[in-house]
């Protein structure tokens, strides 16, 4: 496994469109941004076949520290989800979700 960083992808991205490094890196910062600013406004976002972004309430919790076995209370928080969509799923070869059924390919046209 490797990992990619944004400058990776920024270079990739701008070789592939025939734009500029600088004008690749600042239209994926803004989209980052956004991503960013909608999750913060309480928004949910939907890319279809992607995958969803949303903001959960994570309840107060008590919770054991690993090392110390010591009880603690772990407080009420905000964390952000991320629900894989099918395009994505399949792609990365992952099992659908619990309830969802995996349906077999669309044959091709060709196929016939």
């Amino acid at each position: 496994m490797t990992t990619i960083t944004k400058k990776e992808l920024v270079n990739r991205i701008a070789d592939r469109t025939n734009q500029t490094k600088v004008v690749t890196k600042e239209v994926i910062q803004l989209f980052l941004d956004e991503i960013i600013t909608e999750l913060a406004a309480g928004n949910r976002l939907e890319f279809r076949d992607f995958g969803v972004f949303e903001v959960k309430f994570r309840k107060a919790r008590r919770a054991q520290n690993p090392r110390t076995l010591e009880k603690v209370s772990v407080p009420p928080k905000k964390v952000v989800k991320f629900k894989v969509g099918r395009v994505m799923r399949e792609k990365v070869g992952m099992a659908p979700e619990p309830g969802e059924v995996d349906l077999p390919p669309e044959p091709d046209d060709d196929d016939t």
